[in-house]
């Protein structure tokens, strides 16, 4: 049992990691096309949204991450499992805000926007 509760902390780590603020130079090829597939969903029913649901998408992936990986690990380390604590969590949502103000600062700057606007044709 221990090898397979190591194994599946390694996998949650590894997603973790991957979903998770630490690995900033992953974010332009997982954080951020999940946020924008979650933001065209979300503008396909109401198109104001989509900056919103851009940063939303993004920050609750930043969160999942750090907690993937907290869970993650302490499966890998420890046979008790560490509850996931208020501090662990306002921590996580800290981290995850500043990386969010750099994902608004793109949408300011329209960087990212819907899918039509990048070739010219605007609804709205």
């Amino acid at each position: 049992m221990t090898w397979k509760r190591k194994v599946q902390g390694g996998v949650l780590g590894f997603i973790g990691f991957m979903l998770s603020p630490l690995s900033w130079w992953n974010d332009a090829f997982v954080n951020l096309p999940l946020a924008l597939v979650f933001a065209w969903f979300v503008s396909l029913f109401y198109r104001p949204a989509f900056e919103a649901a851009v940063v939303i998408g993004y920050w609750l992936t930043n969160v999942l991450g750090l907690v993937l990986i907290q869970k993650g690990g302490w499966k890998v380390i420890s046979n008790e499992p560490k509850p996931y604590s208020r501090r662990d969590f306002f921590r996580d949502v800290l981290i995850s805000l500043l990386y969010t103000l750099l994902i608004v600062a793109l949408l300011r700057l329209k960087i990212l926007q819907p899918i039509p606007d990048y070739f010219g044709r605007k609804q709205g």
